[in-house]
C-alpha cells in the first residue's frame, strides 16, 4: 500500500516518530503495561492510542491523577525506557513511510518530532539503520508544550532554516496533526500500524 502526499514542492520533512517511521506502537503498549503493572497501574489499550502523541512523563501525570496513584515520575519514565529497550529486536519500520524517506533522501531535509525521549527515538532509529538520514532530532526534553501546540514543530522548521508553510509533516496521531495545522504546514497521515 502506498502513502499518497499532499500536493508540493516542500522543502522539508517531517516525521513523527512512533507509529510513524516505526511499527513500534505495539512494543510501547507492552513497555507501559510492564512498567505500570508494578504500581497496579491500569493503562487501557484504547486510552493508550488516544493519548498517542503524548510525552511520556505528561501520561505518567495523568494517570497519577486519573487513579489516584503517586508514582514516581522519573523512575517510571526510566523504568518504561528500559523495557522498550529490550523490546528493540522486535522494532520494525512502517513500510510505506520508509519508502518515501528513501526516495527523498538528500533531495529534502528530515526532521523526527517526537513527544518521545531521545533516547528512545535514538534507540528506535538506530535499530533500523536510519539514524543518519535524519538532519534534526526534536524529542520531548526539546520544547516545552506538547502537541497538539505547534511548538514542536515550528522548532524543528528553525533548525532546519525551512518556512513552516514548506514543510510536510507525516503524523500517525490525531494530536500531530491537528499540531501540524496550527504550524501551518501541510500533512499526510499514516496509518495506525495497530495490532488487531
Amino acid at each position: 500500500m502506498s502513502l499518497p502526499l499532499p500536493p508540493g514542492p516542500f522543502a522539508a520533512y517531517l516525521f513523527d516518530c512512533d507509529g510513524t517511521i516505526v511499527d513500534s506502537m505495539p512494543l510501547h503498549y507492552l513497555a507501559w503495561q510492564r512498567a505500570l503493572e508494578e504500581w497496579g497501574c491500569e493503562f487501557p489499550e484504547d486510552l493508550f492510542y488516544a493519548w498517542g502523541g503524548r510525552p511520556t512523563a505528561d501520561i505518567i501525570v495523568a494517570l497519577n491523577e486519573q487513579q489516584g496513584l503517586a508514582m514516581p515520575v522519573a523512575a517510571v519514565v526510566e523504568r518504561r525506557e528500559s523495557y522498550y529497550q529490550e523490546l528493540l529486536p522486535q522494532l520494525a519500520a512502517v513500510p510505506e513511510v520508509l519508502a518515501h524517506i528513501h526516495d527523498a533522501h538528500r533531495r529534502v531535509p528530515f526532521a523526527v518530532v517526537s513527544g518521545s525521549t531521545r533516547a528512545s527515538v535514538t534507540a528506535s532509529l538506530e535499530a533500523l539503520g536510519l539514524l543518519d538520514r535524519f538532519d534534526v532530532l526534536v524529542c520531548a526534553d526539546d520544547y516545552t508544550r506538547a502537541k497538539p501546540d505547534p511548538e514542536a514543530f515550528l522548532l524543528a522548521a528553525e533548525q532546519l532554516g525551512v518556512p513552516p508553510e514548506s514543510c510536510l509533516v507525516f503524523e500517525d496521531t490525531d494530536l500531530g496533526i491537528q499540531a501540524a495545522t496550527a504550524a501551518g504546514m501541510a500533512s499526510v497521515r499514516v496509518p495506525q500500524q495497530r495490532t488487531p
